[in-house]
């Protein structure tokens, strides 16, 4: 009896699960350059996380004092009768980024109109990670237009299937 290996080549994006996702960041804003980023949690928030409860909507990361700090997350506790006393689900927490990631983050966002926006929490071997842009935001005027684009599109192909 003979056994063959197959040697497949891994895809990184195997191991990554997408936790959750702002899709709203998508229709808000224009990204130019995406990050990734630790998290410094506490063990109940990890808990929390890894299953299912974040919430994204309208978080943003601001840079202060040479640390970036993911603001307006909110994380409800995994065991509320277990989370200790006085826990706030919507506080302050550090990313975990080089010195040198900081500084030129800081140098980027005092360019007019570009701001820090978080896009997904995943995890990547076991660890939990934060995918961030570096964002312009979107008038009135641009949503209107990318919806228009969508309305469209989706119009051709009910066309093209032959449904009206």
């Amino acid at each position: 009896m003979l056994c063959f290996a197959i040697n497949k080549q891994s895809d990184p994006r195997d191991s990554m699960k997408t936790i959750s996702e702002n899709k709203k960041a998508r229709f808000d804003f224009e990204f130019l350059e995406n990050f990734e980023a630790g998290l410094a949690l506490f063990g109940f928030e990890v808990k929390a996380i890894k299953t299912g409860h974040i919430n994204l909507t309208g978080s943003h990361i601001i840079i202060r004092d040479e640390e970036a700090l993911l603001v307006g997350v909110s994380i409800p506790p995994y065991q509320p009768k277990n989370t200790p006393a006085g826990y706030d689900l919507q506080r302050t927490r550090k990313l975990l980024l080089r010195k040198q990631e900081i500084k030129r983050l800081v140098g980027r966002t005092q360019e007019k109109g570009l701001t820090l926006v978080p896009i997904r929490v995943y995890t990547k071997q076991s660890k939990i990670k934060l995918e961030f842009a570096l964002a312009r935001g979107r008038g009135k005027a641009d949503k209107r237009q990318k919806i228009a684009k969508r309305d469209a599109r989706r119009k051709i192909e009910l066309a093209l299937r032959g449904k009206f």
